[in-house]
């Protein structure tokens, strides 16, 4: 649970990221164009992001999105949350990202982010692990998913 008000998480440096510590983002409204925009631009127009007719025959029985979207999305809303507005080095990458359940046209997404661990780079920054969940309007956890983000040490830490 969210143990600061969500604004205390603004601008974090390397010491101000308290592992446990959970903040939530805004949500997200996922539309049809939202999926076929990301096909024309990654070049991903597989007929089950974009064609309704072929996945009345799925599982699914309706379009989905891609899972890559669904990430790229955690990032995009958490950035949103400022995290490391002027503190973020670079992200150093993903791991154990798990698609978990489709996301449809129509959901509404959130993200959950639990800094999971911290420790000091050898070039003296500070390395975040962020655990990060894409939850559904449902509380269905659609993506899970871990980040690593190198950010600044403050000033004469």
């Amino acid at each position: 649970m969210q143990t600061r008000p969500r604004e205390a998480f603004v601008d974090l440096f390397y010491e101000d990221v308290v592992v446990g510590d959970e903040v939530h983002t805004d949500a997200h409204d996922v539309t049809m164009d939202d999926v076929l925009t990301f096909g024309k631009v990654t070049r991903d127009l597989h007929p089950l992001h974009t064609d309704a007719e072929f996945c009345r025959k799925t599982s699914f029985g309706r379009p989905i999105a891609h899972g890559l979207y669904g990430l790229a999305l955690i990032e995009g809303l958490k950035s949103e949350l400022k995290l490391y507005e002027n503190t973020s080095i670079a992200s150093l990458g993903w791991d154990k990202v798990r698609f978990m359940a489709p996301i449809f046209p129509g959901d509404s997404l959130h993200v959950r982010v639990v800094f999971k661990d911290k420790r000091e780079s050898r070039k003296g920054h500070g390395i975040v692990i962020e655990k990060t969940e894409l939850i559904n309007q449902h509380g269905l956890i659609v993506i899970d998913a871990e980040h690593a983000a190198m950010v600044q040490r403050r000033p004469g830490a």
